[in-house]
This record gives C-alpha cells, sequence and structure tokens, in this order.
C-alpha cells in the first residue's frame, strides 16, 4: 500500500479522533469502499477509494472492498473485475476482505422478517407511479398507503410468497413503516425489498427478491463490523434511514456503524455520472470504458496518467463538507508533476517537415549522445543523418521579429546536434512549404569550435531513414463545457476530443517500448504507449501537454 495516502487532517479524522476519546472502537477503526458493479470506476470513486483506505491506514486499521450488487439487472462480473484492477492500480490491497452484499442476502430476508415482526415494515400492493404520487412534496405529507396496517401475520405470508416468485415483478415491494409525514421524503415509508425475476451473476436463480440499497448498505456495514461509513454528500438525506434501520433491528448504538458523507468530486468539462458515462459507451461516442477521454479509472491508466498523480491529485483537492468545482487543470498539473520526475526524454516529430542538409555526407550516419533525463545519468545515442524531420510549425516563411526558430537565412540549433542555417525553401505546385534545404556548421556540436555560440531556438528532430513511422492520438477534453447536470449533455461533447496523427516519427530508441511506457516527447508533451500498440505499428496516446510560450504568445 502507497505510504502518506490522504494524511492530511480533515473533519472526518476530526470525527473520528473524537470517537476514538470518547472510548468508542476499541476494537480499532475499519473502513469501506462499496461500489456497485454497474459500470466502471470513474475519478470520483478514486477520491473515495483513497479516503476510506487512507483512513484506515492512518488509523492503522482495516478497510474492506465490497461490492454492493443488489440490482442484478445492471451488474456484470466485467464490472467486478474492472474494480479490483482499478483499486489495485491505485495501490491499495483489501488483503482477504473481499465481501458482497450478495454473501449476505439470507440475513438480509431475516432481518427484514424481522422488522415485519416488530410492525416496521408492510408489504405494499401500490405501483411505483403510486407510491410516487402517495409520498407528496417537500411542502405536502404524504399519504398513507392502503395496504400499510396489514397484520404482522399477513405481512410474512406475502413476504414469504414474494420470495418464493408467486407474484409478478412490480406487483408488491416491502416498505418500511417510518412516518409519511416526516420532512425527509426518504423517511416516508421507503421501500427496502422488491421482485425482480432476474439471474444474478452469484446468486443466479436462487433468489426473486432483492433488497434496496438504502436497505442492504447499513445492514452490510454492521454485519462486516464496519465503524465509519464514509460516503458522498448526496447520502447525507439517507442517513436518518440508515440509523433508524441499525436501531430498529437492536444494533448497540455505542458499536454501530457511524455515516459520514463528504463532498463528492466534480470536475471541469467532466461527466461524473456513472449513467450517462454508460450513456456514452453504449451509444458509441467512444470507443469503451477505457477509452482515453473517458473520466474513469481506466481511461486515465490507459491514457498515461499514474496511479501516484491520481492519488496526490485526491490529497490536494482535500476533504471538505460542501460540494464545489474543481478545474480539471489541477489534476493535469498532478500527473505533470509525477511524470516530469518519471518520463525520460524523447525526440517526435508530429508533423513532420524533411529538411535536406546539403554539406552533411550524404552517406554517413552519426550516432549522438543524448540524455534521458535532466535528473539521470541514463543516456541514449540518437542517428544524425542528411535528411531529417523538424515539426512545420517550427518553419515559418515569413517570421515575424520574435520567432526564434527557423525562417530563411535564420538559424537554429538542433537539440543535442549542430546548429543549421536555411539557404533554400522548397514549394509544391500549390504553394506549400515541402522541403529545407540547409547547411550545417560542423564545429557547433557539444565541444566544437563554435558550439557556444549563441543561437535563441533549439528544435527537436530525427532521422528521416532512421526514425520509425508511429501514430499519435492526440485528446482533448471530451466536454465542451460542464454538463454533468445538463439533461441532455450530449449535445455539450466536444467534437475535437480526439485528432489522430498517423505520419509522425520518433526516434528509433522506442522501438521495442511495452504498453503502459511513458516518454516526454521533447516540446510537446507527455506520451504513452496504448494497448492497440503492436511491434510493427506503435501507438501513442498524449496523457498532457506541456506549456508552449510561443503559442501563448500567439493568442494574446
Amino acid at each position: 500500500m502507497p505510504e502518506n495516502v490522504n494524511l492530511l487532517p480533515n473533519f472526518i479524522h476530526n470525527i473520528i479522533d473524537e470517537d476514538l476519546k470518547d472510548g468508542k472502537y476499541a476494537d480499532g477503526i475499519h473502513t469501506r469502499f462499496p461500489p456497485e458493479p454497474n459500470g466502471y470506476l470513474h475519478i470520483g470513486h478514486a477520491k473515495s477509494i483513497c479516503i476510506n483506505f487512507g483512513t484506515a491506514q492512518k488509523y492503522k486499521g482495516l478497510c474492506n472492498l465490497r461490492f454492493d450488487d443488489t440490482n442484478p439487472t445492471k451488474e456484470d462480473i466485467e464490472y467486478v473485475d474492472s474494480i479490483q484492477e482499478d483499486v489495485k492500480w491505485l495501490g491499495f490491497s483489501w488483503d482477504d476482505r473481499m465481501f458482497y452484499a450478495s454473501n449476505y442476502f439470507d440475513k438480509l430476508y431475516d432481518f427484514a422478517v424481522e422488522l415485519i415482526k416488530r410492525g416496521k415494515a408492510y408489504v405494499c400492493d401500490l405501483n411505483a407511479e403510486q407510491i410516487k404520487e402517495y409520498r407528496g412534496t417537500l411542502t405536502e405529507p404524504g399519504i398513507k398507503s392502503p395496504y400499510r396496517d396489514r397484520s404482522v401475520e399477513e405481512n410474512i405470508d406475502l413476504f414469504g410468497r414474494m420470495k418464493n416468485g408467486e407474484f409478478a415483478d412490480g406487483a408488491k415491494v416491502l416498505r418500511a413503516k417510518i412516518n409519511m409525514a416526516s420532512p425527509n421524503i426518504t423517511m416516508r415509508d421507503p421501500i427496502i425489498y422488491r421482485i425482480s425475476h432476474t439471474p444474478h451473476h452469484r446468486t443466479g436463480e436462487k433468489w426473486c427478491i432483492y433488497p434496496m440499497y438504502d436497505f442492504a448498505h447499513p445492514l452490510s456495514d454492521a454485519i462486516e463490523g464496519i465503524t465509519h461509513s464514509i460516503c458522498t454528500l448526496e447520502f447525507e438525506e439517507h442517513r436518518p434511514l440508515y440509523n433508524w434501520l441499525l436501531e430498529s433491528l437492536g444494533f448497540d448504538i455505542n458499536s454501530r456503524p457511524k455515516q459520514i458523507e463528504f463532498a463528492r468530486l466534480n470536475l471541469t468539462n467532466t461527466v461524473m455520472s456513472k449513467r450517462k458515462l454508460r450513456q456514452l459507451v453504449e451509444g458509441n461516442y467512444v470507443s469503451g470504458w477505457d477509452d482515453p477521454r473517458m473520466p474513469t479509472i481506466s481511461g486515465f491508466r490507459r491514457r498515461g496518467y499514474t496511479a501516484a498523480s491520481i492519488r496526490d491529485f485526491c490529497e490536494q483537492i482535500g476533504v471538505a463538507k460542501s460540494n464545489s468545482l474543481v478545474d480539471i487543470a489541477m489534476l493535469e498539473h498532478c500527473v505533470r508533476e509525477d511524470l516530469n520526475k518519471k518520463a525520460n526524454r524523447v525526440m517526435a516529430v508530429l508533423h513532420p517537415l524533411k529538411v535536406v542538409i546539403t554539406n552533411f555526407p550524404a552517406d554517413k550516419r552519426e550516432d549522438l549522445l543524448a540524455e534521458n533525463r535532466p535528473d539521470s545519468d541514463g543516456t541514449r545515442y540518437v542517428p544524425f543523418t542528411r535528411e531529417i524531420y523538424i515539426e512545420q510549425a517550427d518553419f515559418m516563411e515569413n517570421a515575424p521579429k520574435k520567432f526564434f526558430r527557423l525562417k530563411p537565412e535564420g538559424e537554429v540549433r538542433l537539440k543535442y546536434a549542430y546548429i543549421i542555417k536555411c539557404n533554400e525553401v522548397i514549394k509544391d505546385t500549390d504553394g506549400n512549404v515541402v522541403e529545407l534545404h540547409c547547411t550545417y556548421d560542423p564545429e557547433s556540436k557539444r565541444g566544437g569550435a563554435t558550439a557556444s555560440r549563441k543561437i535563441k531556438g533549439t528544435l527537436h528532430w530525427v532521422s528521416v531513414k532512421e526514425s520509425l513511422s508511429v501514430e499519435v492520438r492526440l485528446y482533448d477534453y471530451l466536454l465542451k463545457a460542464d454538463a454533468d447536470n445538463q439533461k441532455d449533455f450530449i449535445t455539450a461533447l466536444n467534437p475535437n476530443s480526439l485528432t489522430v496523427l498517423s505520419e509522425c516519427r520518433i526516434e528509433p530508441s522506442v522501438a521495442w517500448v511495452s504498453q503502459g511506457t511513458k516518454y516526454q516527447f521533447l516540446r510537446e508533451g507527455y506520451f504513452c504507449v496504448d494497448k492497440d500498440s503492436r511491434k510493427e505499428h506503435l501507438v501513442f496516446n498524449r496523457v498532457v501537454g506541456l506549456r508552449d510560450s510561443w503559442a501563448k504568445a500567439k493568442r494574446k
């Protein structure tokens, strides 16, 4: 497990400190991360993972991984597997404490029967639309169901027949009997069991009734001995129900779980609804849950984000009690900081422009020494030949005064190599620049007589003959603006969220790299080898760009 995760003081830890001071939870702190296996985890779940596992780590306690698998219509083993992979990738371990709410279906059924016996639950025949209508509004109390006063014996009989499959989906539900006039609508006789003749991915066809999340969750916490049930702010209004269930079933007040809510993560230019992410996948707006544009943990991993950068981001944004919107630039900053220390540098040309160095021998190849990282002793050799590629944007025929790249009769330094001067511009019949003829200063290489000449521009380059052809995928924000709360968020999709460059060139040192390897392409940004890569066809994803002072000047 990573060290120093989410250890900054926060209000959750203050609550735990007070509990410990009061002598509660003498057996230690026990948290859990309880995802529903109905989709892939997103960056908001990463925050919850860090908080739950990090809190357990701080107090030398335990954290369970529990799948709240109570809705078989939307769940799949694919999601179970992906969630485990994501938690492990972030650096956390649940050891032998992986559980499922479905482990407790028999116990949960018995708890429901116990509520009926205590006069705190009843079988209701109202349909979903009627239940919603009877619930009332924020200003008007609800109306009691005509089935609310069924006897205990009748309710036990009907609930048993629901379990045995005698009724169709939606024909009956089991509801908690609380208070139809409660100012908290959640407490107006919520549904705690419903009928669903749907096979479960773990229990098969054993059950045709399933507990609701709000019923299964607190009781699963209690069964597992969870001390602090840490969840996002939207569950705050559900806390009275959480406590009501534990109290109604007789769990000791001094040892039962305590629910604490924190603000969920909201990111600019990002949708954080699992339902909407599913819509993107099923509507083929993206290539899958791990599309590098998706805010899923698997999407960030494929794009090239590191686990350390995401943990750092979660720690920097802190744990708050009120919702706010975090600029995605902060997440990008964290991955830049991490990759700057870890990623080797290479030279790649994304939009090649051919340069012929006319006074360099045509049959000569010179291997030039290059550093892998400024803070590392590692080196590599890059081949230099008569014909090279530079970036198209690094040449301007009619350049302004402060353009310090290549221009007619201008000089630039080639990284790790020589100073060259542009002598001739070759154009096609349409007037497009297709080739430059330059000369080089043979003494301007490092250690040469003229190496110290002051030249303002330094360009990256690759050899035409020795470089490799690669595909580069440039990713922009998936959404043009924050669309998490928009009804039709599809209209906010960014049509330019992916640009594929198929004719890029890169130095040959990367020929044998494996999936997930990350580099800084000099002057371009950070890039990662995609899973689509093959030995004969390398594919790189742009993780995040570098700051471009010239682009900034042009915008001004």
